[in-house]
């Protein structure tokens, strides 16, 4: 596991459907040692943050492997590295194999998983095309969120390290197919309500599907 990019880029203001839209979602690769801080990578800033950015969602990863998948859906477009918005695109991190609540060690900074990315209307207006959202969400390759632990600098090459892994087993693919799929039984809701690392909003999410169901 490992990061094969770090990729930063500060707001910018581009048209949409003849609305003037002010994004973060435009990152660019970049070389050296990155300061990692507790509400973004140096260099790094995003736009809303009503909807972006805070504690939880301080560092947005991608996962490499993927880009072969969307090179595949989208031929006629180039794909660097951080296309997608990601501030680290990374080699080994599926998201079926990422629990929400797991640490890892990155360079000196360490950083627990908190929620996969639900895309918003910024990134249909950055590829010019209103179905990448819901065949990004309907793919599954939702990329997740992290929050840091322990301020520090990482960069391109860094191990990933797991520090502690979440006991409760609940993926990033699992909160993904609960928040697109739904479950018919309550038990992968029940699990996912208990993991602490979860954001407030999607706990009460899913506290609200265990009532629903539970009439």
């Amino acid at each position: 596991m490992k990061v094969v990019s770090v990729n930063v880029g500060l707001p910018r203001t581009m048209t949409w459907k003849a609305q003037t839209v002010t994004t973060g979602i435009f990152k660019r690769p970049i070389a050296g040692r990155v300061r990692v801080r507790t509400l973004n990578l140096a260099g790094d800033r995003q736009a809303d943050l009503s909807v972006h950015g805070g504690p939880d969602k301080a560092i947005y990863i991608y996962p490499s492997e993927h880009y072969v998948y969307w090179q595949g859906e989208f031929p006629e477009l180039e794909l660097p590295w951080g296309i997608f918005g990601e501030n680290l695109t990374t080699e080994g991190l599926r998201e079926e194999a990422v629990n929400i609540g797991d640490q890892w060690r990155i360079g000196s900074a360490v950083v627990m998983v908190t929620q996969p990315r639900v895309p918003c209307y910024k990134l249909a207006a950055k590829f010019g095309r209103e179905d990448i959202i819901k065949r990004f969400l309907a793919s599954g390759r939702s990329g997740f969120y992290l929050k840091v632990l322990q301020e520090g600098d990482l960069g391109a090459g860094d191990a990933v390290e797991l520090v502690q892994q979440d006991g409760h087993g609940v993926t990033v693919a699992d909160v993904v197919s609960l928040y697109r799929d739904g479950a018919d039984e309550v038990g992968l809701y029940q699990r996912a309500v208990q993991v602490e690392a979860l954001s407030a909003g999607w706990r009460a999410r899913f506290q609200q599907q265990i009532e629903q169901r539970s009439h």
